[in-house]
């Protein structure tokens, strides 16, 4: 009895010709989920798909079945620590001869399961032409299988990073990771008939050259990763160039387009995300937000290094923040919105990329990801744009915001949440209530001059404050001093403020 089904993201149009390409990444990944689902939402589907690298995780479970919203709430409940799984201890003791420092067993056991991997629905998955690329160490060669060829073996082979993952022993050859030789196999799919490619790229790609021995092992990996992929590039430039001139190329007439989705700057790495300095949530927020700014943009990415190069932040401090409270939709006064029986939770990560700028800008503007659960139109609808501001200015010297406001799509409708915390200079018993309670309106369209259509207070209660220290972070610092020192710098400016504004009662820019 045939069990073959459609994947929702498969277009089931051979003639369509267009390729999702989901590179590598570790754990990463769960980025991918986020801008999937970007793509998805703005109703793009795929006749052809190819994965590498922990990029294979992803496409088995879209060709299992599970549509890009569940996938992202797979992602959002999966315990990270589920992808570790040690050894025998009698190995260790023998560690310079083992086979790698851990096992597979926590991705077959526990992290494929709860992502809604199949092998047999891969395998049976129709209107839709995939590969996943694993490298054969016999002869040093990335082979594609197709997914009808997939097996739970090759699957796990195809995430095994040689040192942390052994290599995997099956059909008569040894395999492991591809990415050390190929990364995103854009020539696959151009060969198999695609002509429009949207790839989605998790490794960084800065000009810093970084000491220690992990960091090192990441360069090989980026070296290794992006020499490849811009090898493709240039190819698919030289195919083009063909064309143009007149000649038909692998069965191709028109010139081949390719669509990078990347970070800005480099994503946090996986011991970030196993020590829950990120989390599933924010990256694939991060995701869905790169994700509409290319679809936003329409414009085909350069098929040369410059594809995916990403900006080199500063040392900076990142962490998460949850608000709630009643919010109402056909209100623009926040006092009446309260009235509602309705609530609203804003789920925000806060990323300040460089925090002496940020403490020297008078604006104090910093970057937000995140996404909000509204009851009358679900969970987690993500974010395309966001904005932090910490004791920003205002027309009043006396009154200073912490703003908080993300742009997002419901229904194919643009709306742009925009939020305040009015910190005004007065008595200390103010302080809890102005630094925790949000003006909150709802407006159309992209930004926070369309008409509003919602309000509604949102509140950070202790408990929230309690989770949203356990957060912060330094990001991009070396652990030791510059990362104690660049979150001491924050927590001294945060403090000096709310000392300016409630003890001392003094306007900005006061002596």
């Amino acid at each position: 009895m045939s069990t073959s089904h459609q994947p929702p993201i498969a277009a089931a149009d051979p003639t369509l010709r267009r390729a999702l390409v989901l590179a590598g990444g570790g754990m990463r990944v769960a980025y991918q989920a986020g801008a999937v689902k970007a793509l998805f939402d703005d109703g793009l589907r795929f006749s052809h798909a190819d994965a590498a690298s922990g990029g294979t995780i992803n496409l088995a479970a879209l060709l299992s079945g599970i549509a890009p919203d569940e996938l992202c709430a797979r992602w959002r409940s999966l315990r990270v620590k589920d992808f570790s799984a040690l050894r025998p201890a009698a190995d260790y003791l023998h560690v310079t001869h083992m086979s790698a420092l851990g096992s597979a067993d926590g991705l077959v056991r526990k992290v494929y399961p709860a992502l809604g991997i199949s092998i047999e629905r891969v395998r049976e998955a129709t209107g839709i032409d995939a590969s996943f690329n694993v490298c054969r160490f016999d002869d040093k060669t990335v082979v594609p299988l197709p997914q009808s060829a997939l097996d739970m073996p090759r699957l796990v082979a195809a995430v095994s990073l040689p040192i942390f993952l052994p290599a995997v022993k099956a059909h008569g050859s040894t395999w492991t990771d591809a990415v050390w030789i190929k990364d995103a196999n854009l020539l696959s799919c151009v060969e198999r008939g695609a002509r429009e490619l949207w790839l989605v790229w998790c490794i960084g790609n800065t000009p810093v050259y970084r000491n220690g021995a992990f960091n090192q092992y990441v360069h090989m990996i980026e070296m290794s990763a992006l020499g490849a992929l811009h090898a493709e590039l240039a190819t698919i430039a030289d195919i083009n160039r063909r064309i143009a001139s007149g000649e038909t190329v692998l069965n191709h007439h028109a010139p081949i387009v390719v669509n990078v989705i990347k970070p800005d700057v480099p994503l946090p790495l996986d011991p970030d995300f196993f020590l829950g300095r990120i989390d599933a949530a924010t990256l694939m927020d991060m995701g869905y937000r790169d994700a509409r700014r290319v679809l936003r943009a329409r414009v085909p990415s350069p098929l040369a290094p410059g594809a995916t190069v990403m900006r080199e932040p500063g040392v900076g401090v990142s962490f998460r923040e949850t608000m709630s409270g009643a919010f109402s939709l056909g209100v623009a006064d926040v006092r009446e919105g309260t009235r509602a029986k309705t609530r609203l939770v804003m789920h925000a990560a806060i990323h300040i990329e460089d925090v002496a700028a940020f403490v020297a800008d008078p604006q104090r503007r910093a970057g937000l990801t995140g996404h909000i659960d509204f009851e009358p139109w679900g969970r987690a609808i993500p974010a395309q744009s966001g904005v932090f501001g910490l004791f920003s200015p205002s027309e009043d010297p006396a009154l200073t915001y912490m703003v908080y406001e993300l742009g997002f799509r419901h229904q194919g409708t643009d709306y742009y949440l925009a939020g305040k915390k009015h910190v005004r200079l007065g008595s200390p018993l103010r302080l809890w209530r102005e630094t925790t309670t949000l003006f909150t309106h709802l407006h159309l369209g992209t930004d926070s001059t369309g008409k509003v259509i919602g309000a509604g207070l949102l509140r950070l209660g202790p408990r929230d404050l309690l989770r949203l220290l356990r957060t912060v972070h330094a990001t991009n610092a070396p652990a030791g001093r510059a990362a104690a020192a660049a979150v001491w710098g924050f927590f001294r400016f945060f403090s000096s403020e709310l000392a300016r504004t409630y003890l001392r009662r003094k306007p900005r820019g006061t002596a």
